[in-house]
């Protein structure tokens, strides 16, 4: 927590950059935070609107519940004020619905970019959308009291935030299919054991703990960083000599620097 001013504070988004930290907050405890596209639009831009000494994001929540999910406005037959509902999305044509998602997406990509190392706190129920945000970070720092749930499927929908892929990568495509197909809850010491989280803690020790991790993150030099963090998410797309040579190329990128060598 700071009392910095926000560089960004709408829509149930706060935004607030403490040096090399930014915290992103989501800010409407009192419908669990539920998202919306209003909501999606302001975390796309507050991503846009990180400083570039930035190094780490910490995405955080108030109140009980990290995200309860889209909110059930958007499953009524008018959806969002001034925003196409499912039945306007299903009527209309294919590329504009493709836009139109793509556009929800933006709010859960910037997160993965190589220059920052996000991090989750997720306490409480992280559902649908919810889980979705918390996928989208590098790093999930839990709560003892967290459920993580995908009910899509259940409601005849599939996961489209960007939450398949990383999921299956941290869990396996076998306990992904099950927990996505079935909505159940996964909680802390499943997700810790599952690899879905890093580490659980009381709600108490939560802002602490994350608090702990940021500050080992920034001890590394920045540009090693962000090289590791790009060999370790292009790893799973190549082949074990594709990847040496990725592991050269990244060192020879790393010597040259410390050496003050230029290119």
């Amino acid at each position: 927590m700071t009392s910095l001013d926000p560089v960004l504070d709408k829509d149930g988004v706060r935004l607030v950059v403490d040096g090399e930290t930014a915290t992103v907050t989501l800010t409407n405890p009192a419908k669990r935070n539920a998202q919306s596209p209003a909501l999606w639009r302001a975390l796309a831009e507050a991503g846009r609107a990180l400083p570039g000494a930035v190094r780490v994001v910490v995405l955080r929540a108030e109140g009980k519940s990290f995200s309860a999910g889209l909110d059930r406005q958007a499953f009524a037959p008018e959806g969002f004020p001034g925003e196409p509902s499912f039945l306007d999305m299903a009527r209309g044509g294919e590329a504009e619905m493709d836009a139109l998602i793509a556009e929800y997406q933006e709010a859960f990509t910037w997160w993965r970019r190589n220059d920052i190392v996000s991090i989750a706190a997720v306490q409480g129920h992280a559902v649908g959308a919810g889980f979705q945000l918390a996928l989208a970070c590098d790093l999930r720092v839990v709560a003892d009291d967290v459920q993580f749930a995908m009910r899509e499927t259940s409601l005849g929908l599939v996961p489209d935030l960007t939450g398949t892929q990383p999921l299956v990568a941290l869990v396996g495509y076998a306990r992904a299919l099950e927990i996505c197909a079935t909505g159940r809850f996964v909680t802390a010491e499943e997700a810790v054991g599952s690899g879905l989280a890093n580490l659980a803690v009381t709600r108490e020790e939560l802002d602490g703990a994350v608090r702990d991790l940021a500050a080992a993150l920034l001890a590394a030099p920045r540009n090693a960083v962000i090289e590791t963090k790009a060999l370790l998410r292009g790893a799973v797309g190549r082949t074990f000599d594709e990847q040496r040579a990725a592991e050269r190329a990244a060192q020879g990128r790393r010597l040259r620097d410390l050496a003050g060598v230029g290119e």
